[in-house]
């Protein structure tokens, strides 16, 4: 069976992203103990991905790179920005827990949407956080094989996620 839309793929890879010394650095692995699971068309991946696998199948190897625009757009400096330190109390009490440099903490724009922010800077008065994803502005290069391919069903379409055997189970 060969990788099409509406259908339950499960891949391994490594993802390597260039370093400003134009060198590849491995940043993740993805291995056989442990491959992703995905509905194809429904993953929230990058779409150029997901095109690069179509028409793959069981036991095909994949290697290729993906630019910025291809991948998750270009890093976008508008999308950093200053959160009053009052925003993270609760109960005039700070939650220092969540408030650590690096900690992605997700917050709720003006219009109700829901958004991933990384911490960034911690003052006295502000948090500033990064909006951005995380790998936006790079390019990525994955090479990797592809495990599994199945027809989703019905319920997995509906949801919009895989069930069972590398998913959700509920």
């Amino acid at each position: 069976m060969k990788i099409a839309p509406n259908q339950v793929v499960a891949v391994t890879y490594e993802l390597s992203l260039l370093n400003d010394g134009d060198e590849w650095q491995m940043v993740e692995t993805v291995g056989d103990d442990q491959p992703m699971y995905f509905i194809q068309g429904m993953s929230g991946l990058p779409e150029a991905f997901e095109d690069r696998l179509n028409g793959l199948a069981e036991g095909d190897t994949f290697d290729f790179k993906l630019d910025p625009e291809q991948g998750y757009g270009d890093y976008d400096t508008e999308a950093v920005a200053e959160i009053p330190l009052e925003v993270f109390k609760v109960d005039g009490k700070l939650q220092e827990d969540i408030l650590q440099v690096g900690n992605m903490v997700p917050m709720t724009n003006e219009e109700g949407h829901r958004l991933m922010g990384q911490i960034v800077e911690i003052d006295e008065e502000f948090v500033l956080m990064d909006f951005n994803h995380p790998l936006a502005g790079r390019e990525m290069h994955f090479v990797g094989k592809v495990h599994k391919v199945r027809a989703a069903t019905a319920e997995e379409l509906e949801h919009g996620h895989v069930h069972g055997d590398g998913g959700v189970h509920h």
